[in-house]
Order: structure tokens, then sequence, then C-alpha cells
């Protein structure tokens, strides 16, 4: 299935905020309707938000490049392009992450050209941490978040740097 990532739009956003996951993931879940603060954040250029979308136009999921995919309590001191990544609620749980990732960090190389990528995810959410897992990431860190205490796990993959020869 091929991805089209495209710089979050308005429509985008409320279309995403929209979604609705089941108990335990719906920790997941968004502001619905977004406040303009919130729109605002999302159409941030630094926040760096993208859509996922296939050739039709449907609106599969979302992603983030940089420091919004870091949660508060964190040690994020290494250098790494730190990951967030959104799916349709629909689209979850089909065995189809490892397609979302690797679009994802293929995107993410290709655009940022980091020397590693950090993705932090819930504790409990085995199945989404197996399949970054899956994708070369290893587990450097848990910890728990400042405001309520739940506990996350950061995983990270080291990148090749390519040397062009001249």
């Amino acid at each position: 299935m091929p991805f089209i990532f495209k710089p979050i739009d308005e429509a985008s956003i409320y279309k995403f905020v929209a979604w609705r996951y089941d108990p335990p993931y719906d920790i997941y879940n968004l502001e619905n309707p977004p406040t303009e603060e919130g729109i605002q954040y999302f159409l941030d250029p630094q926040n760096t938000y993208h859509s996922i979308i296939d050739e039709p136009g449907n609106l599969l999921a979302f992603c983030s490049f940089g420091s919004d995919g870091q949660v508060p309590g964190g040690d994020y001191s290494a250098d790494a392009l730190d990951l967030g990544l959104g799916v349709r609620p629909d689209l979850t749980g089909q065995g189809n992450g490892s397609l979302f990732v690797n679009a994802v960090i293929g995107f993410a190389c290709n655009t940022f050209a980091p020397t590693a990528l950090r993705v932090t995810v819930a504790e409990f959410n085995q199945r989404a941490w197996r399949v970054w897992e899956k994708a070369g990431f290893r587990r450097v860190q848990i910890f728990q978040r400042n405001d309520d205490h739940r506990t996350y796990v950061v995983l990270k993959r080291e990148l090749e740097i390519v040397q062009a020869d001249l």
C-alpha cells in the first residue's frame, strides 16, 4: 500500500481529532473539537506534523517529527529525531503496523537525514513497541510521565551514515 505524506492541514486535523480508540488505547483520544490553540499547534511548522494518506486521498494516519514526540519525564538528551505516529482506529490491530512504521522511518530518513531515530510509547501498548522493535529499535529507557505517572518506554534506532565518494 503506497503512502503519501503531506504537511498537515486543518481538514486533516478535524478528521483525526475525531478518531476514538477503545480502552486502554483511549489515552490517545484527542480533544474534539480542537481548540484554536490546538489547531495552531498541529499547523506550526516546528512541530512537523504530516498526514499519511492513500492514493484516493483517504486519511490513514498522521505523524510528527521532533520534540512533539517527547513525553515529559523522559531523558531526551541523546541526539535523535523523535517520531510520533497515530493510525486511524479501524486500521489498528490488523498486522499493518510495520507498513506504517517503515513508511514513517523512510520518510524521516529521506527528509531529515537523522543519525538516530527515537520513539516513546506507553508501556501497556506492547502492540506498538513490538512493531518498533521489529523495525530495529531497541529499548533504552523506561520512565513515568510527570503529570499522571503513566509508564513509558523509549526506543531508539541508530542509523548508518553513508559517505558519498568525491
